[in-house]
């Protein structure tokens, strides 16, 4: 099958290594330091689940040279929906499936409104990784899942023939039986990954360790549990419990995608991820004081270059 990695940062580039190294027609749509050094050197994946190297993957900043394809990875930052949506239309056919790996809840639904309900499936990638330089990509830990289903929970061809892809590439593929619930559930994993080690700028081993650091892994995660809570997102009993000891066990190296972003003076996708809690609370009358502080440390910092 042939597939786009549209937005080939750090998820991207794991996965669409994974289905290259497995034989899958692979194409990363990169651009800047990051592609000049794939051209140059390949694509590098460290990961304690295997490295691989790519030397010759297929490269492009254009999506309109690639051409049609089955299934196209959205991959690009939460505020660069629109405009990228718009670029992608040269890679859909008819049959293309659309699978968003960003962060949070917002973006399945705003691919919808842009392209059309037939493209677009659910997703969530729980997947600690980053680039630790131009090239060269770090995945944490053993964890590596990959979860898509459709937006109805449906299981389809084009469901099953990604799940088969993806299990033959050695990725740690699931389709849940709830899709949304699936997509809150990372939803509140990474806005208390991020959320956590963006506001105090450390890794998550130190904050953990840390008595008040702890108090603040418990009430991200509690406040936004709450909130899918009161929206209906039927979320395991245990989730809470879940989601803790994820915290607990993830290598103490480990930090959210926005922190990494916040190190580099880049922007940050805040309004879309502890923002977003904040903004449900508001709607719902449910206080979340640990996601606010959060936005009132983080806000001056939301468009990038303040470091």
């Amino acid at each position: 099958m042939k597939f786009a990695i549209m937005g080939a940062g750090a998820i991207g580039c794991y996965f669409g290594a994974r289905l290259s190294a497995a034989g899958e027609e692979v194409h990363f749509i990169s651009r800047g330091a990051h592609l000049a050094a794939m051209r140059k050197n390949g694509l590098k994946i460290e990961s304690d689940r295997g490295n691989l190297h790519l030397t010759n993957p297929l490269l492009t900043d254009n999506p309109a040279t690639v051409g049609p394809v089955d299934y196209i990875l959205f991959c690009v930052k939460l505020w660069d929906i629109d405009a990228t949506a718009e670029s992608i239309k040269p890679l859909i056919k008819n049959g293309t499936t659309i699978l968003s790996l960003q962060n949070g809840v917002y973006a399945e639904g705003r691919l919808v409104e842009l392209l059309g309900p037939e493209y677009v499936i659910g997703g969530s990638a729980y997947t600690p990784a980053t680039i630790i330089e131009p090239g060269l990509v770090r995945q944490f830990g053993k964890l590596a899942k990959l979860e898509f289903s459709e937006l109805n929970n449906v299981r389809t061809s084009r469901i099953e023939f990604l799940y088969k892809a993806c299990l033959n590439a050695g990725i740690d593929a699931e389709i849940p039986a709830d899709i949304e619930a699936s997509l809150w559930s990372k939803f509140v994993t990474i806005t208390t990954l991020s959320g956590a080690t963006s506001l105090c700028r450390s890794t998550i081993g130190p904050i953990r360790s840390n008595p008040w650091g702890l108090n603040l892994i418990k009430s991200l995660a509690n406040e936004t549990i709450e909130i899918a809570k009161a929206k209906g997102i039927k979320l395991d009993p245990e989730y809470t419990n879940i989601v803790f000891e994820r915290m607990m066990n993830f290598p103490p190296d480990t930090q959210g995608s926005m922190a990494t972003d916040l190190h580099k003076g880049a922007r940050l996708e805040l309004e879309w991820l502890n923002g977003m809690v904040s903004k449900f609370g508001l709607e719902l009358g449910i206080p979340t004081p640990a996601n606010d502080a959060v936005m009132m440390g983080l806000s001056v910092h939301a468009m990038g270059q303040i470091t």
